[in-house]
């Protein structure tokens, strides 16, 4: 009998021990909104020894219908449903054990904004600003350094943190604004609690907080309410591949499936065409999707619906939190196809009228256009992603405006690419561009040469699609293909700086006349229903010259686009047009960037090395 009552004794001294030893660190999402599409909602719960707990939910319109338990078991993945009846406040979770309340969490349940649901994403109209936040504007000295993060501001190092934040882009929107751009597409602001080279931002270390070196979520969402009233989008970068390796799940993984694991180190091939090549081994495909990108980036695993379901619920958390306008999603085609397909669905179900833009870095439209909604394919693979990167497109205008005329060189290589537009499900909503954070500025592509930059803008704004301009491009910055040459400091972001070209305070003539021009152009575009919906039709290139035209089809108006590369003036017979233009040969223009009004009799001449850009009635 003693023998008993000691073991009794011992396994209630355990229990209450392992009782009390229960915690919750977090719960994510850390709230969820009313009237959502989907009713679901999966919670990640992390503490200690949580796993031993049950939720339980005392709601009349919150039902927990499962609860997920893995390997470890400092996690538990609650599912519930929302019912439509249920209203805005907060909800109490209550983990039990043995009928007793061990622990108890006050969930918030938030009012959905009424447009929600159809809020416009970024198309046509619009043009896209890049910007990378660490190195654009340093607008709050105070978070240079944050005890919390083990790297702090070496602004000497062009690969450390140089102290550009949120709030230097807040204090430069009416610059933004007035060069016309109608997007802002800010390179990853979330948690890089790396040691160093965390100032890039694609190494996430918490997928639900800004970096307080960048600021806070709450002026991150400040930053996307004073950015609307300028009629200005907020586009946030995501990245669903891979994690930093000083993300918090790193030091108490989820389950031993959460990543992409392998017995010694094992990249990526970067093989992205595998997906798609008819003759590709599996080894191969594995080896591209399952491989780490480099050491620092753990590969998630998004075979595992736990994993699957965090992300989707995550992206969708950051559209209602910070009233985005789109998504533009980092190293596409590496997550796992299934659930590339999935996560599309689902927040394009939640919100019809949004755009997300995929990274495909691929030389070949048939690999781009293979992921891109509504492209003829050799399967049934039914992606919903709405836009993708052309950096076909790009790569065809660097050849095209560096390499020297021949038959098959030089201004071909823009009939050539764009005449694989068939391939795509819609050509018009490819995000275009004459450079990125990832390759050479096209300054220092196109030899350090404004007057080919010029004729580069006057492309990428006229021709379809969405142009995006990378933060400085306007003034001519130089870059190679080094990270942290090509992510320079924008000039009079700092205090101190001597050149600033927010007001233009400092710049050489010809960095003013390019950001003059930038700001003609978009600010025109930003207003032409022709370039954001017309028809485009462009001529084989001839004698150096490459002409298009954006067009409806009563042609009442219309835009001619002439890329002059040759370092003469020449003169266009416009006869050759008659398809767009009619039999009449004479007409009434106006020249987009001087707005000057020019009578077109039967030619028109292009002076060189120019874009002429014409608008005719």
């Amino acid at each position: 009998m003693q023998r008993l009552l000691f073991v009794l004794f011992g396994l209630i001294i355990s229990l209450s021990f392992s009782l009390s030893a229960a915690t919750i660190d977090r719960i994510e999402p850390m709230n969820w909104w009313v009237n959502m599409t989907n009713p679901k909602l999966q919670l990640m719960v992390h503490g200690d020894n949580i796993a031993q707990l049950s939720p339980v939910v005392n709601h009349p319109h919150i039902s927990v219908n499962s609860v997920e338990k893995t390997d470890n078991p400092n996690f538990m993945f609650i599912n519930l449903t929302l019912k439509p009846a249920l209203k805005a406040g907060t909800v109490n979770i209550d983990f039990v054990q043995y009928d007793e309340v061990m622990l108890s969490h006050a969930y918030p349940i938030l009012k959905r904004s009424s447009d929600s649901k159809q809020r416009q994403g970024f198309s046509s109209k619009d043009t896209i600003y890049l910007i990378t936040p660490d190195r654009f504007a340093n607008g709050d000295t105070s978070n240079d350094k944050v005890a919390s993060m083990s790297e702090g501001l070496n602004r000497s190092f062009k690969g450390g943190r140089h102290g550009g934040d949120i709030q230097g882009v807040i204090e430069h929107l009416d610059y933004i604004e007035r060069m016309g751009f109608t997007q802002i597409w800010l390179n990853p602001v979330l948690e890089n609690a790396m040691p160093e080279y965390s100032y890039h931002g694609y190494s996430t270390t918490d997928y639900y907080q800004v970096d307080p070196r960048f600021g806070s979520n709450a002026l991150y969402k400040q930053l996307s309410t004073k950015a609307n009233e300028k009629g200005v989008g907020l586009i946030m970068d995501v990245i669903l591949n891979h994690i930093g390796s000083e993300h918090w799940w790193m030091h108490d993984m989820p389950s031993q499936d959460w990543l992409n694991q392998h017995d010694n180190y094992t990249q990526t091939n970067h093989y992205r065409e595998a997906l798609n090549d008819p003759y590709a081994a599996e080894v191969d495909k594995a080896g591209f999707n399952k491989g780490w990108f480099v050491p620092t980036m753990p590969d998630l695993n998004q075979q595992n619906p736990l994993v699957a379901t965090y992300l989707t619920q995550n992206a969708i958390w950051w559209i209602e939190t910070a009233g985005l306008s789109g998504i533009r999603v980092d190293t596409y085609s590496y997550s796992d196809k299934t659930f590339l397909a999935d996560w599309t669905h689902k927040i394009m179900a939640e919100y019809p009228n949004f755009n997300i833009v995929g990274e495909e870095w691929s030389a070949s439209p048939a690999t781009v256009a293979y992921w891109q909604k509504d492209s003829p394919r050799h399967d049934d693979y039914p992606t919903q992603l709405p836009s993708l990167m052309d950096f076909p497109l790009q790569i065809a205008l660097v050849k095209a405006l560096t390499e020297k005329e021949s038959w098959d060189k030089g201004l071909i290589h823009l009939n050539q690419t764009l005449a694989n537009d068939f391939l795509y499900g819609d050509p018009s909503n490819l995000v275009i561009f004459p450079d990125n954070h990832d390759m050479a500025r096209i300054y220092t592509e196109l030899n350090e040469d404004p007057a080919l930059v010029k004729m580069a803008l006057a492309f990428f704004a006229t021709t379809r699609g969405i142009p995006q301009i990378y933060y400085g491009t306007e003034i001519l910055m130089t870059g190679t293909s080094d990270h942290g040459e090509l992510r320079a400091d924008f000039p009079g972001g700092w205090a101190g700086d001597t050149i600033d070209a927010k007001s233009g305070h400092g710049l050489a003539s010809q960095q003013l006349d390019a950001q003059d021009y930038t700001r003609k152009l978009f600010n025109w575009r930003k207003n032409s229903k022709l370039i954001h919906q017309g028809k485009l039709k462009h001529y084989n290139r001839q004698d150096g010259m490459y002409v298009y035209f954006r067009y409806f089809d009563d042609q009442t108006k219309k835009v001619m686009v002439v890329l002059n590369k040759n370092t003469k003036s020449k003169t266009l017979d416009l006869g050759r047009f008659s398809e767009v233009l009619g039999s009449d040969k004479n007409f009434t223009a106006r020249d987009v960037m001087s707005g000057e009004s020019l009578m077109l009799k039967g030619r028109v001449t292009v002076p060189a090395k120019q874009a002429l850009v014409l608008e005719i009635e």
